[in-house]
């Protein structure tokens, strides 16, 4: 059975910075591309950040978050990290990972064959 599980969602300042985790289990970790997105109430789930499958070379961001959070995967350990530095309040939302078997760092949730439950982050200003 898959499992993805976040952490490190939690309260911060504006300015602020957090540092999510996704634990990975019951798949080959190594061969799925990971995404994160986000869902601030009222809104559509959004793309964040996604990071390729095996090596983690390539990766992917919003435009909202570039230059600001940080992809990262360790296969040795099947977690994946989003480094998230100089919040804002408009990063308040639920943090979702997700998993996409030999993906290509797709935005399209539809392309994703697994999702954790998520960690809220709450910036305040």
């Amino acid at each position: 059975q898959v499992q993805l599980v976040e952490s490190g969602g939690g309260l911060v300042q504006a300015g602020g910075s957090l540092r999510l985790s996704c634990a990975a289990s019951g798949l080959t970790f190594s061969g799925y591309s990971m995404g994160w997105f986000r869902q601030a109430p009222g809104k559509e789930r959004e793309f964040v950040s996604a990071i390729s499958w095996w090596s983690g070379d390539s990766t992917y961001y919003a435009d909202s978050v570039k230059g600001r959070f940080t992809i990262s995967r360790d296969n040795a350990k099947n977690m994946v990290y989003l480094q998230m530095n100089s919040l804002k309040p408009e990063d308040t939302a639920v943090y979702y990972c997700a998993a996409d078997l030999f993906g290509v760092g797709t935005q399209d949730t539809g392309k994703y064959d697994y999702w954790g439950l998520g960690t809220q982050v709450t910036v305040s200003s």
